[in-house]
């Protein structure tokens, strides 16, 4: 099952995304490299500059997702002011269905 994280950063931590990027990507990677990951991106503010994130993982239920969005060292690093976790369903252009 798919679940979509869909993340608010607190107002004023773009440092804090910055200094904790290499962790998340890290973390992401590891995620993709055991097929839990299916995408992941920043949200942008009117600027251009990351403000949130979008991540959408496989997981067997939402306790899972939830414990996997806990361990995304953004949530670890108090970066995030809120993190929605919502069943999602991929209908156009999902690569597993072509």
């Amino acid at each position: 099952m798919l679940f979509a994280f869909i993340c608010k950063d607190k107002t004023d931590h773009l440092q804090l995304r910055l200094d904790v990027r290499p962790d998340h990507v890290t973390f992401l990677n590891g995620l993709n490299a055991e097929g839990t990951l299916k995408f992941a991106g920043p949200f942008l503010d009117n600027d251009g500059k990351p403000c949130g994130s979008l991540v959408v993982v496989e997981a067997a239920d939402k306790k899972a997702a939830a414990d996997l969005a806990a361990k995304d060292p953004y949530a670890k690093a108090g970066l995030f002011e809120s993190v929605e976790i919502r069943p999602w369903n991929w209908v156009f252009n999902n690569p597993a269905s072509a």
